[in-house]
């Protein structure tokens, strides 16, 4: 394959294996978070790019390695085997550019065929462990508590506005930017998904707690 001058070159590559996402942030300031599936089903393999139909059942695909191709490109390896897929600077940014659109394309052509997608949120009970500190602790009158999450608390931030609403009393507690998640003892981004059993630590920015708004 010969290389290309690409038009965008990428500052940052990072994958998050627990959202099965790959970050990337470009040179001029655009980031995209593309998720794992996505690049699979997209994939610029030729196998792939030639098939009559779309690629189905890879809802939990994710990557397991990714290796630079010169100075213009990476190949991702995945975990059901596929490992031809070379993706360009130029067709990660069109991807994340696109994602909305080539995504809505993708769901109604496997729509067509009578494909139903496997839904993560199988309705089965999920419980996580909270875990508080600081004046967290204080205010709440606990270090820590099994919650069950319903399905709508799919990943961190819809976490924090779930909990925002189950503890009205205290949601100014959970104002944006006044602490950091932590699950699994690491710390976390908004999109990462949480699962049954995961322990999420809330840890305060400052040792100062927020107050109430003034109505």
């Amino acid at each position: 394959m010969n290389e290309k001058t690409p038009k965008r070159v990428p500052v940052d590559i990072k994958l998050h294996s627990k959202s099965r996402l790959l970050v990337v942030n470009f040179s001029d300031g655009m980031a995209f978070e593309l998720p794992c599936e996505y690049l699979r089903v997209f994939s610029r393999a030729k196998e792939v790019r030639t098939m009559d139909a779309p690629v189905v059942g890879k809802e939990n695909v994710n990557i397991t390695g990714i290796e630079p191709q010169g100075q213009y490109a990476v190949r991702l390896l995945f975990d059901d085997g596929h490992e031809t897929g070379i993706y360009s600077w130029d067709t990660l940014y069109e991807l994340g550019e696109k994602r909305q659109e080539n995504w809505q394309n993708y769901l109604d052509r496997v729509t067509a065929m009578g494909v139903k997608r496997r839904d993560e949120t199988t309705g089965a009970p999920r419980s996580i462990r909270l875990l508080y500190f600081t004046y967290l602790a204080k205010q709440l009158r606990r270090e820590s508590e099994e919650v069950r999450i319903p399905d709508s608390v799919t990943d961190v931030k819809t976490l924090v506005a779930w909990l925002k609403r189950e503890k009205q009393q205290q949601a100014y507690l959970f104002r944006d930017g006044s602490f950091q998640v932590v699950v699994n003892k690491q710390f976390s981004e908004p999109f990462t998904r949480l699962e049954d059993g995961d322990e999420v630590g809330l840890v305060p920015t400052s040792p100062i707690a927020p107050t109430p708004d003034r109505q």
